[in-house]
């Protein structure tokens, strides 16, 4: 796996976990159901919470990158997969997470 590959898996995620604030019998779409807003209210709150899902995770990826703090602290990791190969050198997570998050790659098939 490359930074590229681990930034679009974060993506991804990204994704599910929006479409599941909306699925039927999720306790977030029992939330927002509850709010008793209208459909063009609803639509605001769901681009608002993609905003905000990917400000979140744009910025863990830069924190772990080293162009970011998290917390107080700003510093650059070094990412291993399980067998210990580094995953990303500093810069890497920072350029992929830019393309994913600000430029809205589109996954590679």
């Amino acid at each position: 796996m490359d930074a590229d590959a681990f930034v679009a898996n974060w993506y991804a995620e990204k994704e599910r976990l929006l479409s599941a604030a909306s699925m039927p019998g999720t306790e977030c779409e029992a939330k927002i159901t509850a709010m008793g807003l209208s459909s063009e209210q609803t639509a605001q709150l769901h681009d608002l919470l993609r905003t905000f899902a990917t400000d979140v995770m744009y910025t863990l990826l830069l924190g772990l990158d080293g162009s970011a703090s998290l917390g107080n602290d700003q510093r650059s990791y070094t990412l291993l997969d399980e067998d210990g190969s580094v995953i990303a050198k500093e810069g890497d997570l920072e350029a992929a997470a830019y393309a994913w998050f600000q430029e809205r790659r589109a996954p590679r098939r």
